[in-house]
């Protein structure tokens, strides 16, 4: 039995808990899962998992890098574009009216995140709407 089908429940709950990002690879012997969960009770939820098919962890064949996402709801987020603005839209998705901008470099609130692409983000001068996450850094 290879290392993905003893684990399959855990990775199947990784990706139905929302972890973004999720990487699976075995090496070595080894099952590795890396990526990025969006709170603690879901890295936690993983963890438990874990426990119930490997009790006190004791096979040592899984090494599990997930990170609780920096970029919750009220984090400050920095413009990361070349040196344009960042258009911020209605809604998620290029196809949306531009509703305002955010300078490079400016620091804005992530409202939430509407996917892996698009954040729901409000500007220091209370503009509100969508922007491309790849141009937001965590801060």
């Amino acid at each position: 039995m290879s290392l993905q089908d003893k684990y399959k429940e855990l990775t199947d709950t990784a990706g139905s808990i929302g972890i973004v990002n999720l990487q699976v690879r075995e090496q070595d012997n080894v099952l590795y899962i890396d990526g990025e969960a969006p709170n603690g009770a879901a890295k936690d939820k993983l963890w438990d998992v874990y426990g119930k098919l490997d009790p006190d962890f004791r096979s040592g064949d899984v090494v599990m890098n997930i990170n609780v996402s920096t970029m919750a709801p009220g984090a400050r987020a920095t413009v990361t574009t070349q040196t344009s603005n960042l258009n911020i839209r209605k809604g998620p998705g290029t196809d949306q009216p531009i509703v305002g901008k955010a300078a490079h470099n400016d620091t804005v609130t992530l409202i939430s995140k509407t996917n892996d692409q698009w954040w729901l983000i409000r500007t220091n001068a209370g503009e509100e709407g969508y922007a491309f996450a790849q141009y937001l850094s965590p801060q």
